[in-house]
């Protein structure tokens, strides 16, 4: 059996039997979990061993675990800064800063393959141009040299964890003040501004292979009137035609009041994937999962599959011995020296609201 075209998610902390029948469905492929799956480490590697006992090859499972404001798991994971924390740190000091991003994307993608998650959607590739307050610290930084240097180190990290990295969101979400998880934004720029610009950190980061990248739910109608991640031209022309890119390419949350623009959901799911997008993820709503799995029963893309397989972690670490390994020690020195810096107050997500993803 192939990795099925959609990603969807499940309500608690252990698979119900409503679960394990909809997982082995064969347009599924993935799960993506959310602090509502998660009570602690132990929990949580036996839930992720519990889904990958449902296929072969087994459904990838992955989470938004970037630091600072989006950290899905926090009791028993180390808390992480965000991003812009080391942009901080780059104004002073380049090299520690390229070393910390370095050090915690491997601590970050270490404690996940750990428990057996294989991939974190991250980093995030936008700019923080102190517009979007969905962005803001998410952002490694304002300048695109900071985020291409402090990135490309994250994403070293992680892939020395045995971890592939999502850069998001694609070509960027920093010039526009709407939240695209409500409304659909529109960034007026022409693409030149866009290329010498925001493309700038997706570029260099897919000639360092990057192996997979979330496009944003905005519209960029100098280029297209579809938001990038409907939009041919800027998936199949741009990312894969003039970036070169060979990687993944995940949609970003079907669910998003942004993707409304797509239609209805059968409609919106089939819409990004004809515009180029790999793998569909459709959260918090299991009726709209259900919709969309039921119309890709027969979708078959045997190209986009064996992109898929190189998401799997390719490392089995043991959760106890992790403290023991030396880039343990390296990493929490970063922790402790990135927690001195003055630096934008964290707002933490709060538990009640609805969870997002992207």
């Amino acid at each position: 059996m192939s990795l099925g075209p959609i990603m969807v998610d499940i309500a608690g902390t252990a698979l119900e039997d409503e679960d394990v029948e909809f997982l082995r469905h064969p347009a599924v492929g993935g799960v993506i979990l959310f602090a509502r799956n998660f009570v602690s480490p132990d929990q949580l590697a036996s839930l992720t061993r519990a889904i990958h006992d449902l296929r072969e090859p087994h459904l990838l499972i992955g989470v938004d675990q970037e630091g600072g404001r989006v950290q899905r798991f926090r009791q028993g994971f180390t808390r992480l800064p965000p991003a812009g924390r080391f942009g901080a740190l780059y104004a002073t000091d380049p090299r520690r800063a390229r070393q910390a991003a370095a050090s915690l994307g491997w601590l970050m993608a270490a404690e996940l393959r750990a428990v057996g998650v294989d991939f974190s959607f991250a980093p995030v590739l936008d700019f923080d141009r102190g517009i979007s307050q969905v962005i803001g610290d998410r952002a490694f930084g304002a300048q695109a040299q900071t985020i291409c240097d402090l990135a490309s180190a994250w994403c070293d990290g992680m892939r020395q964890a045995g971890m592939a990295a999502v850069g998001k969101h694609f070509p960027g979400h920093g010039g526009v003040s709407a939240d695209s998880h409500a409304e659909l934004p529109r960034d007026e720029r022409p693409f030149v501004d866009l290329e010498m610009e925001d493309l700038v950190p997706f570029r260099r980061l897919i000639e360092g292979g990057l192996e997979a990248v979330m496009p944003a739910h905005v519209v960029y109608p100098a280029v297209d009137t579809c938001p990038a991640g409907f939009s041919r031209r800027w998936l199949k022309d741009i990312l894969r035609g003039r970036l070169g890119f060979q990687g993944v390419i995940f949609s970003d949350d079907l669910n998003m009041g942004a993707a409304d623009a797509g239609g209805d959901y059968p409609e919106r799911a089939r819409a990004a994937s004809a515009a180029g997008c790999d793998m569909l993820l459709i959260c918090n709503n299991r009726k709209a999962a259900r919709q969309i799995v039921a119309a890709f029963k027969d979708h078959h893309d045997p190209a986009a599959n064996l992109r898929l397989l190189r998401m799997h972690g390719r490392k089995h670490l043991e959760r106890l011995q992790l403290h023991e390994q030396p880039e343990w020690q390296r990493a929490m020195r970063h922790v402790a020296e990135l927690e001195t810096l003055e630096t934008l107050d964290l707002e933490f997500d709060d538990p009640t609201d609805p969870e997002k993803a992207g």
